[in-house]
């Protein structure tokens, strides 16, 4: 009930978050990206597939990206075949959603590697990437993961920090 009051606050006074995720839908696709680790053998990552009206960015779904190209993570960090990238755009036109960011995890802290910064998953400027520290295993809540906006030519915004942050996980008002 508290957590109801805080987010019925928030959404009053104001700011209100950028992208949302229902705990259930959250929830789930970070038990299944842990798992996707291999114990802690190498990184794992989705696509976060959903809606946007005005602002607000809502995932409904994620997609993993070894789901999208099986080779992604056999490297031990997230390499994506651009040419697989279509089975992506069909599942996306079939379901109606499309990307509203992504996610991937880290073995160690939620800061963006010179990898990940020089090679955004989707170069869109306002594109929303995440980050898990500790493959998933800890910390899996907005105040303690990476949230970084893509500002283009290389340049991201870390939002991480932000207080509230523009990420929110659970019950958000229509």
């Amino acid at each position: 009930m508290a957590f109801s009051i805080v987010t019925l606050a928030r959404f009053a006074f104001g700011p209100r978050p950028e992208v949302i995720c229902r705990a259930d839908v959250w929830n789930t696709g970070v038990l299944e990206l842990r798992k996707r680790t291999l114990g802690g053998r190498r990184e794992s990552g989705a696509f976060l597939l959903g809606s946007k009206a005005g602002p607000l960015r809502r995932i409904e779904e994620f997609v993993f990206y070894d789901d999208i190209d099986p080779q992604s993570l056999s490297t031990g960090i997230v390499v994506i075949d651009g040419r697989r990238l279509g089975a992506l755009w069909t599942h996306c036109r079939n379901s109606g959603r499309e990307v509203v960011a992504d996610i991937h995890v880290h073995p160690g802290s939620y800061q963006q590697s010179q990898s990940d910064k020089a090679n955004p998953i989707m170069a869109e400027i306002g594109h929303v990437a995440m980050i898990l520290p500790d493959f998933a295993r800890r910390a899996t809540r907005p105040g303690g993961i990476g949230v970084f906006e893509y500002k283009g030519s290389r340049r991201w915004r870390d939002r991480s920090a932000e207080k509230p942050s523009p990420f929110h996980v659970g019950w958000w008002p229509k």
